[in-house]
C-alpha cells in the first residue's frame, strides 16, 4: 500500500510499560506501510501527572517533525489519557488528524485506589483530571476519534470506562487488557481506522493552556 499520504504514528503506552510493549504492533503498521514512531514515557510507573507526560509528547512531536506535519496518535489504557490531554489541551489538535485510545479509563478505573501516585490519583473515577478533560469532550469531534475496548477488561473496572459520548467505539470481545495490543483483530482495526479519510472541515478550538 502507498504511504505517501499517511502520518506518522505515534504510540503512546500504559502506566508501566515500555515501548516494547507495540513490538508486534509497530510491526504490523510498519508493514503495512506507516511511518511508526513510539517512545518511553518517564517514568512509567504513575510518578507524575498525566498532564506532565502529555508534555513529553509535546517535546518528541516538536523535535521529531516540521511544524506542518499532521499525526496520528495510538494510546493504549494510560497512553490514552495522556494521549487527550496533549489534544485537548496542549493544542495537539492543530496536529492530530486521527486519535485511537485502546482500553483507556475515561471515566475512570477502581483499579487506580490499588496504587496511589499522582498518576493513578488522576485515574480514578472521580478526579479533577478526569472530570476537567470530559467536560469539553465535544473538543474531540473535531478530529477522527476511535475508542476501542473490550468489555472483559478487569484492569479497567469497569470496562465500560472506555466508553465515550464521542467519536466511534468499537468493543472487541479480547480476554485480557494487555492482549489488546497485539490481537489480530484489534490490530486490524486499529490500521482500517487510521486508513480512514480525515475529516475535511475542521473548525479548530485551541484550548492550550
Amino acid at each position: 500500500m502507498n504511504s505517501s499520504h499517511r502520518n506518522p504514528v505515534i504510540l503512546i503506552h500504559g502506566i508501566f510499560d515500555t515501548t516494547a510493549i507495540f513490538r508486534k504492533m509497530s510491526a504490523y503498521l510498519t508493514q503495512q506501510g506507516w511511518e511508526v514512531h513510539c517512545f518511553n514515557l518517564i517514568p512509567n510507573y504513575g510518578f507524575l501527572g498525566l498532564d506532565r507526560l502529555a508534555a513529553q509528547i509535546t517535546d518528541y512531536v516538536d523535535r521529531t517533525f516540521p511544524p506542518d506535519q499532521p499525526i496520528d496518535l495510538v494510546g493504549f489504557s494510560m497512553g490514552g489519557l495522556v494521549s487527550r490531554y496533549y489534544v485537548q489541551r496542549l493544542g495537539g489538535i492543530k496536529r492530530v488528524q486521527r486519535l485511537i485510545t485502546i482500553s483507556s479509563p475515561h471515566n475512570g478505573t477502581w483499579t487506580a485506589y490499588f496504587y496511589v501516585t499522582p498518576g493513578t490519583l488522576q485515574m480514578r473515577p472521580t478526579s479533577k483530571f478526569l472530570k476537567d478533560l470530559n467536560q469539553d469532550i465535544d473538543l474531540l469531534d473535531q478530529i477522527n476519534f476511535t475508542s476501542l475496548w473490550t468489555p472483559l477488561d478487569v484492569m479497567i473496572v469497569p470496562a465500560s470506562s472506555s466508553q465515550l459520548p464521542v467519536g466511534q467505539e468499537v468493543q472487541l470481545n479480547v480476554l485480557f487488557h494487555s492482549w489488546m495490543v497485539q490481537d489480530s483483530q484489534c490490530l486490524n482495526k486499529i490500521a482500517e481506522t487510521l486508513s480512514a479519510p480525515v475529516k475535511t472541515s475542521r473548525h479548530i478550538t485551541d484550548n492550550k493552556m
